[in-house]
């Protein structure tokens, strides 16, 4: 064998292993769930002790976007909060709001003039709009609710010190196919990067709405760009300065799912772009985990360069379909390992799903990925514009709430 042969072999060995990890990590992540679950081994929050009484001032920040509709909704959701100390701000950007008013003192309409059109932009017109300095923000998108215990079960997190907790979310619409679907991605994802992490003790995963910052921690963060994925620059920035990123699956916000092909590519191709965008703030942290020695870095960088789970799966078919041709053995196992992917996002979506309608749903998820195919060929797009997801379902919380039982 050649040198170029046997270096591209190594190469082939090494591409394996990263995406075999991948592939298995949904299977063993599982196996810990219900092993933590049949044991009922408490998870760190309960397991920590508060650490002072104080009830904490958040500032709550809504960026809506050309949404008005939805302005009304999710400040009623959060004026029925059970925990009172807060002070929200909504930035209408391009937004009428000519018929918005509001009594409560503690809401705050602002619009920016001239428009942002940037989220980052829109959080920082607020922080600048700030009457009094909170101990922590809030960050919300438009379409957004909110469940009355949310403020409450933050409160508590931060009693016990953790600086930054990431909320669960639940769909706000589950009426048409591609929202179900759009569901269990949420499902998977907010399993896989937040719940069980959280569970085994390491850093959840944060996202670009419903997550709670310390405030002088959020101010220290400094943005490159004002396009979309500013969440990614934030995480990467927050997870190397705090001990633990947390997730509280009892904060649980309501987000409205996307109902059409085309939303989902959209919003897919916004997302895949910044994939790209931060990888090197994803590299960062995990060569940042090595220097330290910190298990808890490695493993975050590790999850957050992987690529888009379409991605990772096409590459473990390809990978399966070569090794055909080169070691029955290899081939064998590597339908092995996706066997256990497809059972384990099976598994998971049982597990958090609990409805007959999102299994029905895992029939339709190959359009799914297909639709993101078609969205990494215009990740350009997602350079030089805004991609906005748009969104139609007007909801308030209490007529949400009526059927569930959360």
């Amino acid at each position: 064998m050649s040198t170029f042969l046997s270096v591209l072999y190594v190469f082939f060995i090494i591409i394996q292993v990263i995406v075999a990890i991948y592939l298995l990590i949904p299977f063993l992540s599982l196996i810990a769930y219900f092993f933590l679950s049949l044991f009922k081994i408490k998870t760190p929050y309960e397991r920590a002790p508060f650490v002072t009484d104080k009830n904490f001032e958040f500032g709550i920040i809504v960026t809506a976007h050309q949404e008005e509709q939805f302005i009304l909704p999710l400040v009623d959701s959060i004026l029925k909060q059970i925990y009172p100390h807060f002070k929200v701000y909504v930035v209408a950007d391009d937004c009428n709001v000519s018929g918005i008013h509001f009594t409560d003192n503690r809401v705050t309409v602002l619009q920016p003039q001239p428009a942002l059109h940037s989220k980052i932009k829109s959080i920082r017109f607020a922080l600048a709009s700030f009457i009094k300095k909170p101990d922590a923000i809030i960050i919300l998108d438009s379409d957004n609710l909110i469940h009355p215990r949310f403020l409450e079960v933050m409160n508590a997190h931060f009693q016990k010190g953790y600086r930054v907790v990431q909320s669960d979310f639940k769909p706000k619409n589950t009426d048409s196919l591609y929202a179900r679907m759009d569901a269990i991605g949420d499902m998977y994802n907010f399993f896989l990067d937040r719940e069980i992490r959280m569970r085994l003790g390491l850093s959840a995963s944060i996202w670009g709405s419903g997550v709670a910052i310390d405030y002088d921690l959020y101010n220290s963060i400094e943005y490159s760009t004002f396009l979309g994925g500013f969440d990614k620059k934030m995480q990467a920035h927050l997870v190397q300065r705090v001990p633990r990123m947390t997730f509280a699956p009892e904060a649980i916000l309501y987000d409205e799912k996307i109902a059409s092909g085309k939303s989902l590519e959209v919003q897919r191709t916004r997302w895949i772009s910044t994939y790209f965008t931060y990888f090197k703030d994803s590299a960062a942290i995990f060569w940042s985990g090595i220097k330290r020695a910190n298990f808890n870095l490695v493993y975050f960088g590790f999850i957050t360069l992987r690529p888009p789970l379409f991605i990772i799966l096409g590459l473990g078919f390809l990978i399966t379909f070569l090794n055909f041709f080169i070691s029955t053995t290899a081939f064998v196992i590597w339908l092995l390992i996706l066997l256990s992917f497809l059972l384990s996002f099976i598994g998971i979506v049982a597990v958090k799903g609990k409805s007959p309608k999102y299994l029905q749903a895992l029939f339709a998820m190959p359009l799914f990925v297909l639709r993101q195919v078609v969205a990494l060929f215009h990740i350009k797009k997602a350079k030089g514009s805004f991609l906005k997801t748009e969104h139609t379902k007007v909801i308030f919380i209490d007529e949400l709430l009526k059927n569930r039982t959360i």
